[in-house]
């Protein structure tokens, strides 16, 4: 008789990108690293919609997203609902703003590889696995508070 099998739990992402194929393209690769990814958003609104109903483990935010609005502004309202945030950005005062925020940071360009690494950094982050250093490029600040579930 064999043991039972345990479910295997895919962790929930939030992709808030105003590059279409950039998001596209980092939707895939972190579906490939196992990752379940939500209907991807451009906008404040859509992101906090999606949220609101799903309630991911994690979203990634780009700083500057589509028709003006403000990524930082997203990712205080997204942590007020208890959702970790990982800031996305080529923006030169990401890593401050991230900081700030209380939120980890990947600066951009990265490759899909670097990001899946980040992702999967931060949730053994969260478990308490210190045993290995964060990514090249990946920051994670003391604040960035509410982790990602474990």
């Amino acid at each position: 008789m064999s043991a039972p099998v345990t479910p295997i739990v895919r962790k929930i992402l939030l992709i808030v990108e105003d590059q279409i194929l950039l998001a596209f393209v980092l939707k895939s690769e972190l579906e490939d690293g196992g990752y379940q990814v939500l209907e991807l958003a451009s906008r404040h609104q859509e992101a906090v919609a999606i949220a609101l109903e799903v309630r991911p483990d994690l979203a990634l935010v780009n700083i500057g997203l589509a028709e003006g609005d403000d990524g930082v502004a997203l990712a205080e309202e997204l942590k007020a609902l208890g959702i970790p945030v990982l800031f996305i950005s080529g923006q030169q005062e990401r890593a401050a703003l991230a900081m700030a925020a209380g939120v980890a940071s990947l600066p951009k360009p990265y490759s899909p590889s670097d990001m899946v690494d980040a992702v999967n950094y931060l949730f053994r982050h969260a478990r308490g696995d210190e045993s290995r250093p964060p990514p090249p490029g990946l920051e994670v600040f003391p604040a960035a508070g509410h982790r990602p579930h474990a």
